[in-house]
């Protein structure tokens, strides 16, 4: 698992949750993480969750850290557990940064929350070719449609925590490879 951090700003759209968005918009071949700040605005042609679909939703935020994680060869339901486990490395790195949210943010499914107020958006889908999650995190609660709150509530630098997310996860899911990987079949 390769990881990225694009310094420069751009606009989540729903169209960068896409098979090899790491390899052709940034060289990273294979398993990769790409991280940056922006707004966010998804029109519903490029939502992917039904049920968002269904509910007519907006799904947009003027300041968010987005992260697209693309794993090749594995399965939907793999992808789904991986953006659960995720959404709990977001939680422990926000806690370690800032011990004072210790206990207080809760993660719901794929989502994170304090009390009423949603954290971030989370959506995993397969491609003929790989697993794709698109994570972000508010940095701000303005823009958003719904009630939430962001990194700068939490007292937490967005780049120092999109490079520690990273780094956990890249570690995490490298970890999880070789565990797959020393262990014998069983008749």
């Amino acid at each position: 698992m390769k990881s990225l951090w694009v310094e420069e700003s751009s606009q989540y759209d729903g169209g960068q949750l896409r098979s090899l968005f790491g390899y052709l918009e940034h060289g990273i071949l294979g398993d990769s993480i790409v991280s940056w700040r922006g707004a966010c605005d998804i029109p519903p042609e490029k939502m992917v969750d039904g049920e968002d679909l269904l509910e007519h939703a907006k799904i947009e935020g003027s300041d968010m850290i987005h992260f697209i994680i693309e794993a090749f060869d594995k399965s939907l339901a793999a992808g789904v557990g991986f953006q659960r486990l995720f959404a709990t490395i977001v939680r422990d790195v926000i806690c370690e940064m800032n011990s004072d949210w210790t206990g207080k943010l809760k993660r719901d499914g794929d989502d994170l929350y304090f009390e009423d107020r949603k954290l971030s958006i989370s959506i995993a889908t397969k491609s003929p070719i790989s697993c794709l999650i698109h994570f972000a995190v508010n940095v701000s609660f303005e823009g958003t449609p719904v009630p939430t709150i962001g990194l700068r509530d939490l007292d937490i630098d967005p780049t120092l925590f999109a490079e520690k997310v990273m780094g956990v996860w890249t570690k995490e899911y490298t970890e999880i490879c070789q565990a797959t990987q020393k262990v014998r079949s069983v008749n």
